[in-house]
């Protein structure tokens, strides 16, 4: 299994829908079994300047990171179809194991 994760700020658009959108609409046609979109509090690019998007009077952009596991040819394939559309962001990739319970073999064939 391969975990993806894709970090951009929360108001970047590509054309007139808000990223973040676009990408959790593109993993379900990429049939995805699953995604989760997290909003962070504080963080910072190449550019080491902090973003501090909820201190007073602050214009900085929210961090969001877009988290999803899948077999690791269906994530590659994903990752390339949002590659043909959009450049920016960082986008990185770590080999993962399920932790299902020997006793639940259901649920470890639902992720397969």
């Amino acid at each position: 299994m391969l975990q993806a994760q894709i970090f951009i700020d929360k108001h970047e658009l590509i054309g007139t829908q808000l990223l973040y959108e676009f990408i959790m609409q593109l993993l379900i046609r990429q049939e995805i079994n699953g995604a989760t979109a997290f909003e962070g509090t504080v963080g910072y690019g190449i550019n080491q300047r902090i973003n501090k998007p909820n201190a007073l009077f602050s214009f900085d952009e929210t961090p969001m990171i877009v988290v999803f596991i899948d077999t690791e040819p269906k994530v590659k394939k994903a990752l390339k179809a949002l590659r043909k559309v959009w450049k920016g962001g960082l986008i990185t990739t770590n080999a993962v194991e399920l932790f299902i319970d020997d006793d639940d073999t259901a649920a470890h064939n639902s992720y397969l």
